[in-house]
């Protein structure tokens, strides 16, 4: 292969003396990378397994299948339903608000994330950053609490799916949940195309139902409801736009329900980030990253803080409703506005969409374990065997292993402490996402400081994040901010729960422990600014598919959706 702007003849072989032998993260590091100017694709494209974080997976995944993967990743039931408590803790203004803070650090995130997995777009992604920018044991413990997170979830979102379907029947839920347990893991052992359309799919009827409930609730906040009572901003007057959190009133009250509602938002946007999980499948990443990067966080931003806009509108935070826990659409502040309207036969259609949100949630789960699995296994950080594939690229062990995880949806049915214990395993969920968050901005960070430690000028790159490293900052920060107030409530007076406690801060030992265990096993060291690998295991643009850029206005519509 020529390679671009440079004489490789004039490049001078490395030394063993000039590579840096790193057995815990699985790769020589080069760490006399500015030789290699980023676009000499000879010496940086990724080639060699194990190399770079390359792995066997196969690039199958195209523009349409990586732009839903990363909307199916946010709209899930947190949306349709978790804001409904949210609102009853903080009110409309305190929910609105929340959402806007939580928004923004996730968009501070993608941006550097979006940089990052678009230059080394390869197996697993953020456990590998982390092993390959900050240290081999921050790897390690990103992938153990990130991917214990997700493949619990799988059970957690399964259950979530029975509970649903209760709505309409009395079914058995271990029925609903042994149906959804066997497609998620038909879908993922399959070719990934089948999972890349199954999230079309999914993420489509997500999309048409929210855009639905967008026009429905300004139809009732206008007068066009049945009942012909024109509402706007009638009930951020009365009850009030922020309610008394636990009793407290004025500022500080209205203040602390704005804290609650900020970790509900956070729960509702996590998993938007796992769209580069699917990096190293996909196409042409130089192409589809940054697309989905961009649209993907302007799109769930405008949906989670405009339908929170809108949630305040349509009903009052002091419903009952809101706070009865049902887990279906009784729950669900959209359902209970409506309802009010007096707009009927809209519920059921609402419920089939938190089942499909809920099932769709589990597989992607499913798929993120593998992933991050299939990561560890590339840093060597699991055994070699998670590495392996079938003929279709699919990691087949490490599906396998991440799917062990969904039986526990049967804890589910069983009352006492197997129940109450596996609740507080779903908990996990919001700090594990937000202490990823953080340390992908760190992860950033560092990469930022490689750069010029290195002469390598990002403007070069594929992507180059906005505004950074400032938002890389205020990503890692504000991450961490909401991580340590997320059990707040148990500190005020008359409050104090033990189980609360732990059910809330649980998740920050289990990322310590992990990386104090390797990094004390292993003796690894923190990445030096002029030594991270920026070079192995970037894509070969030449590699991707030709595409033909489209000439009618539909299409060039679609090339902009997608």
């Amino acid at each position: 292969m020529t390679t671009v702007g440079i004489d490789s003849s004039s490049l001078k072989p490395l030394s063993n003396s000039e590579k840096v032998p790193s057995p815990t993260a699985g790769y020589d590091q080069n760490v006399n990378a500015s030789r290699i100017p980023y676009d000499d694709l000879e010496h940086s494209k990724a080639t060699e397994v194990g190399k770079g974080g390359v792995g066997t997976t196969q690039r199958r995944l195209n523009r349409r299948h990586v732009t839903f993967i990363g909307i199916g990743g946010g709209i899930g039931t947190g949306l349709f339903i978790g804001t409904g408590s949210a609102l009853a803790k903080a009110g409309p203004a305190g929910l609105f608000m929340a959402f806007v803070v939580v928004g923004a650090v996730l968009w501070c995130v993608m941006e550097g994330l979006g940089e990052m997995a678009t230059l080394i777009p390869q197996a697993g992604t953020f456990p590998h950053y982390a092993t390959r920018f900050i240290d081999p044991a921050v790897g390690f413990t990103l992938a153990i609490s990130y991917g214990y997170c997700y493949t619990i979830a799988i059970a957690s979102e399964v259950s979530a799916a029975a509970l649903v379907v209760s709505y309409w029947t009395d079914i058995t839920p271990a029925v609903v949940i042994t149906i959804a347990l066997v497609l998620i893991f038909a879908i993922n052992i399959m070719n990934v195309r089948f999972f890349g359309e199954t999230e079309v799919v999914s993420s489509s009827i997500k999309v048409i139902c929210f855009i639905g409930l967008i026009i429905v609730s300004l139809v009732i906040t206008l007068g066009g409801a049945p009942n012909h009572d024109r509402i706007g901003f009638r009930y951020w007057r009365d009850p009030g736009a922020f309610t008394d959190y636990n009793g407290i009133t004025g500022s500080k009250g209205h203040f602390l329900g704005f804290l609650s509602a900020l970790i509900n938002a956070s729960f509702s946007f996590i998993g938007v980030e796992t769209v580069v999980i699917a990096a190293a499948e996909t196409v042409n990443p130089h192409k589809y990253l940054p697309k989905a990067t961009r649209r993907v966080t302007y799109r769930i931003a405008a949906f989670y803080i405009l339908g929170a806009l809108l949630i305040g509108m349509i009903i009052p935070y002091n419903d009952p409703n809101l706070s009865s826990g049902t887990g279906n659409a009784n729950s669900s502040p959209w359902v209970l506005g409506i309802k009010k309207a007096g707009i009927p036969a809209l519920d059921s259609i609402i419920n089939a969409c938190i089942l499909i949100s809920a099932w769709s949630a589990g597989n992607s789960y499913c798929y993120i374990g593998a992933r991050i699995i299939v990561a560890m296994s590339i840093d060597g950080q699991l055994p070699k065997i998670f590495q392996k594939t079938n003929k279709s690229g699919v990691p087949y062990y490490a599906v396998i292993f991440s799917f062990l995880f969904g039986p526990l949806a049967y804890l589910s049915l069983g009352s006492g402490g197997a129940a109450q214990a596996f609740s507080w395993i779903l908990s996990l969920s919001t700090i594990a996402g937000l202490l990823a968050w953080m340390t992908l901005s760190i992860c950033f960070i560092r990469f930022y400081a490689a750069c010029k430690a290195q002469g390598l000028d990002r403007n070069t790159l594929p992507y180059k994040g906005r505004f950074q490293p400032y938002a890389a900052w205020i990503g890692a920060i504000g991450s961490l901010i909401i991580t340590l107030i997320s059990g707040f409530s148990v500190f005020l007076k008359g409050n104090w729960n033990t189980s609360d406690f732990i059910a809330n801060y649980i998740g920050i030992p289990i990322y310590i422990i992990p990386f104090v265990l390797w990094k004390l096993s292993k003796r690894t060291s923190f990445r030096k600014a002029s030594e991270i690998d920026l070079w192995s295991g970037r894509f070969d643009p030449s590699e991707a598919p030709e595409e033909h850029p489209p000439t009618t206005w539909w299409g060039k519509f679609l090339d902009w959706i997608f």
